[in-house]
């Protein structure tokens, strides 16, 4: 009797633990976008490939690996921005929405170009790059940020998905 007498009267009882206890604060973060290093790029907008490929070409300068890249782009096509978003083998490298999209959305991107290169110098897509230029297009129209071209750099030649009636 004594241990359910004692029982129900701290069931009473607020515990100790729900008294002092604060209530639940999320943390907050503040999200931020840091220039790593000053562009030397020019402020003229980007309207096709080969201008395109003059901006990226030297991001791809003696790479021993693929490398897929973004240049997010203001409403008027002028660059924003860079940003390295995969570094794979020598034939791949794994690239998802949510790594591209991150600092397009950081940087507040109209629209975007993307470019990766085939360190073999053959800059002719393989069927998961037509997939995955894909994937990314319908990603980018559902997010309002409009894909201009998926560029492929070889050693001396690139492929446009644009120029080449996109996949």
């Amino acid at each position: 009797m004594k241990t359910s007498a004692r029982l129900a009267a701290a069931a009473s009882q607020p515990s100790a633990s729900l008294r002092t206890a604060e209530p639940y604060r999320a943390p907050r973060y503040r999200v931020t976008l840091v220039c790593e290093t000053e562009g030397t790029g020019t402020a003229e907008p980007i309207w096709d490939s080969s201008t395109a490929v003059q901006v990226f070409r030297p991001c791809f300068e003696h790479l021993d690996r693929e490398h897929f890249v973004v240049c997010g782009l203001d409403a008027k096509h002028r660059v924003i921005g860079i940003n390295l978003v995969s570094v794979g083998t020598l034939t791949l490298s794994i690239v998802h929405p949510r790594e591209v999209f991150k600092p397009l959305i950081v940087m507040n991107a109209a629209a975007w170009l993307c470019c990766h290169n085939h360190p073999s110098g053959d800059p002719a897509p393989s069927q998961e790059d037509r997939l995955l230029t894909k994937r990314l297009r319908e990603v980018g129209d559902l997010l309002g940020i409009t894909l201009l071209d998926h560029l492929i750099l070889g050693e001396e030649r690139h492929y446009s998905f644009v120029d080449e009636g996109w996949p």
